[in-house]
């Protein structure tokens, strides 16, 4: 059986009409090719080898995604310096636009004019943004994002916020910077990007605060992460009380296994097929709307 034939049957084992993936990334061409290169180098924030799974060009990858019954998923674009959102965000609207089973993703960095471009972006139509605290290296608390939060937050636009300390902790990465965000913006959509690896317990905490805060399940009980401490056992109960914010996300292209290996990871949890299917299509359905671009 091939890849996208396991894939699929293991959906429709659940009697699901497919899955939706809220962290994906489609980026523009140079940029994705530096982001490779980056993990070919065996980065200073991954620090192991990282071979790219689904290295290919970008029609091939939308094929391979929509092999595997992938309904919905998103564009997660990212800035590592200033002057750079406002583009991808441009780049990543275009994408949408010609890429219907696409959730039209943006993204922001502080800057003076973050609150303008984000505006913009919430006006055209984006459904979900992505902030990276960790590759930006900046402070979700800065001045220049308040109005961001809040326009997130009035909008209720989701963020998808790898806002964690995995695979190596960044000047502000951690459940206190983003916390104090949330207690200014309590109802911001926010959702913690690989279950706030490795402080699991932490951003579990924040979610249980928070009713607005969701968590996606990117590479956090695969076998890979083995630069980061698994989730804690105990901790499983935890999962089932928050099963309607829990979403799967899976980092495609850039895993190093194959897709399938995320679906068996999160089954293995044993936590039932009610909270699979939740987790692989429900709980997105009813965020962001059933899908409604092509199935294949």
């Amino acid at each position: 059986m091939d890849e996208a034939a396991e894939v699929t049957a293991f959906w429709e084992e659940l009697d699901l009409p497919g899955i939706i993936d809220v962290h994906t990334h489609f980026l523009p061409k140079r940029v994705m090719d530096k982001v490779w290169a980056y993990f070919d180098g065996v980065g200073p924030l991954t620090g192991v080898q990282w071979p790219i799974r689904y290295r290919a060009d970008e029609d091939e990858r939308l094929r391979t995604l929509r092999s595997f019954g992938v309904r919905a998923f998103t564009a997660m674009v990212y800035p590592h310096k200033p002057d750079m959102a406002a583009w991808l965000n441009s780049w990543a609207a275009d994408f949408a636009a010609r890429t219907p089973d696409c959730l039209h993703t943006a993204t922001f960095f502080p800057e003076p004019d973050a609150a303008a471009y984000v505006r913009r972006a919430i006006e055209d139509g984006a459904r979900v943004f992505k902030a990276h605290l960790q590759v930006g290296a900046y402070d979700p608390r800065d001045p220049l994002l308040d109005d961001v939060w809040g326009l997130l937050a009035e909008a209720g636009v989701p963020v998808v916020a790898h806002c964690a300390s995995g695979p190596v902790p960044g000047p502000f990465t951690g459940p206190g910077p983003i916390g104090e965000v949330l207690r200014r913006h309590p109802r911001l959509p926010l959702i913690v990007a690989h279950f706030g690896m490795p402080e699991h317990n932490d951003f579990l905490d924040l979610a249980e605060r928070h009713p607005e805060v969701r968590l996606d399940t990117t590479m956090a009980f695969t076998d890979f992460p083995d630069f980061t401490k698994p989730f804690p056992t105990a901790s499983l109960p935890r999962l089932l009380d928050l099963q309607p914010r829990i979403l799967h996300g899976s980092d495609y292209p850039n895993i190093p296994y194959p897709y399938l290996h995320s679906l068996e990871s999160l089954s293995r949890l044993n936590l039932g097929d009610p909270w699979l299917r939740d987790v692989l299509y429900n709980n997105a359905a009813v965020l962001f709307g059933p899908p409604s671009g092509r199935a294949s």
